[in-house]
């Protein structure tokens, strides 16, 4: 019995290490992937943001097609490859949070904003790979809370631990 309740607690402790490893391979993947010309925002103060702050604008900058699969609560999609920042229905001075899969894409958003004078401009740290990997819920475009997020492609939908992978 000693021998089992061992294992059963290396176990536990393997897990437990690989988790955090996970998240320490995520965090650096995205450190990599982003070259930091737009202010990060962790899904942890985002969060408290979202509580704060009724007049926060969050811009999802991942395709339409990702996009109908699930969203950030309230998020208004602005795609990327067809951005067009004339359709942004904000002020310059607005508290803007936009988002990608894990950042890249919504930084190069963020950089074309803050180059067209938008002050408040933050980038979410992982996307919303990072923000359903901690926890957040997600709605579909019913706005209905959903399981599913595009996880863009197989090779990107490894970073994404937590939902239901969708990859069309």
């Amino acid at each position: 019995m000693k021998i089992g309740k061992l294992r059963l607690g290396h176990m536990i402790l393997f897990l437990a290490s690989a988790c955090g490893l996970y998240a320490q391979d995520f965090d650096q993947m995205v450190e990599n992937l982003i070259d930091g010309s737009v202010a990060i925002i962790k899904p942890d103060s985002l969060m408290s943001l979202k509580k704060r702050n009724t007049e926060l604008i969050i811009l999802d900058a991942r395709e339409e097609a990702e996009y109908r699969v699930s969203h950030i609560e309230n998020a208004i999609w602005v795609g990327y490859k067809d951005f067009d920042m004339k359709k942004l229905p904000v002020g310059k001075n607005s508290d803007i949070v936009v988002y990608c899969s894990v950042g890249y894409r919504s930084e190069k958003i963020g950089e074309k904003l803050q180059d067209a004078g938008y002050k408040n401009v933050n980038n979410l740290f992982g996307g919303i790979f990072g923000w359903k990997n901690q926890g957040y819920s997600v709605v579909d475009s019913n706005n209905n809370e959903t399981q599913k997020v595009h996880a863009y492609s197989k090779s990107w939908g490894k970073w994404l631990v937590s939902g239901d992978k969708v990859y069309d």
